[in-house]
């Protein structure tokens, strides 16, 4: 365990990143939530939002605890990351108003099928997998990393079922 303040600029910048791109992504994520309640839809799953929470605060507060940053990163890891955000703001972008953290759904919104959703039926949830361990392996961590993709994966297998059912009942784009 090496002190935050111990840590390469590098490292300070990413985990920084990561924080307020999680800390944004609420805000709007909260903003579109009211916005789409209002206009008739429900939420669905709210008992396990709260586990999605507390999984990526205890990844975040485990990597600032237990990471040792090399001095210097993995360049190939870095570029991965980057990568994945492209496509997180892909898909965010592509989704607009819709887009939300929570599972928020009314029949008459749209199911979306252009931008990443063309390729994937859930392009952000490939982008977490990839990020939840690809931060802690570039600040070389590795069981954080293989700790919190298998927390993970066992939330995202009951979300992505629960979400299919209620975008299966969505009119098509």
């Amino acid at each position: 365990m090496t002190p935050i303040v111990e840590w390469p600029a590098w490292a300070v910048l990413l985990i920084a990143y990561v924080f307020l791109q999680r800390i944004a992504e609420l805000a709007i994520a909260q903003r579109n939530t009211r916005a789409l309640i209002k206009e008739g839809a429900h939420e669905f799953g709210r008992k396990g939002y709260r586990l999605f929470i507390a999984l990526h605060s205890a990844w975040l507060i485990s990597i600032v605890i237990f990471a040792v940053p090399n001095p210097r990163p993995d360049l190939l890891l870095l570029l991965l990351f980057a990568l994945t955000q492209a496509l997180r703001y892909w898909a965010l972008f592509t989704l607009g108003r819709y887009w939300t953290t929570r599972l928020i759904s009314s029949p008459n919104f749209p199911r979306i099928r252009k931008g990443p959703y063309r390729f994937f039926p859930h392009p952000n949830y490939l982008v977490v997998v990839a990020e939840i361990a690809l931060v802690p392996l570039i600040m070389n961590e590795e069981t954080v990393a293989i700790v919190f993709t298998f927390l993970n994966a066992a939330l995202l297998v009951w979300r992505i079922r629960m979400e299919n059912r209620v975008l299966g009942h969505r009119r098509a784009d």
